[in-house]
């Protein structure tokens, strides 16, 4: 069970301890903070991508979109999502629990400047009913993140129709 690989993975550097466990779903933003109790926009949300041949994480707040102009920009293709049954497989955690915590090898984490806003967000760890709150250093550090990237949009920033 990927939440499992999640455990032992923060066990190595003293902070197993600090993942939770809810007795209903965080799978999505909404489930997430109503379980932790805090704003949509501190969760951090791990959005999974095909770029190529390669398996992309960007990691972004929960209130942010994917900006498929700056996506393309950035990457040099269309944001094409993975489908929820190549989640597990391709990540190494089903959709509902998608983090760049234990990830298979080769898959890429990247984390967006929408988190930047925050002193703490909060992941999920493996499975559709944990996550973690982690200072955006400890983020920067147990995600193996590639680099920060600006690929998303938030609400202010969406045009009104």
């Amino acid at each position: 069970m990927a939440i499992e690989k999640v455990k032992a993975f923060f066990a190595k550097f003293g902070l197993a301890d600090r993942i939770r466990e809810f007795e209903t779903s965080s799978a999505t933003v909404a489930l997430a903070a109503q379980a932790l109790g805090c704003a949509e926009n501190r969760i951090a949300k791990t959005l999974s991508f095909h770029v190529g041949e390669k398996v992309v994480l960007v990691v972004a707040a929960g209130d942010a979109k994917i900006d498929n102009a700056k996506y393309k920009a950035r990457f040099g293709t269309k944001a094409k999502m993975l489908a929820f049954e190549e989640a597990e497989e391709l990540i190494g955690h089903a959709v509902g629990g998608v983090c760049p915590f234990a990830v298979n090898e080769g898959v890429e984490t990247y984390l967006d400047v929408s988190l930047k806003r925050f002193e703490t967000v909060f992941p999920a760890c493996g499975s559709s009913n944990s996550a973690i709150e982690l200072t955006i250093a400890e983020l920067e550090t147990y995600s193996g993140y590639q680099e920060w990237v600006d690929v998303c949009k938030l609400p202010e920033e969406t045009p009104a129709v």
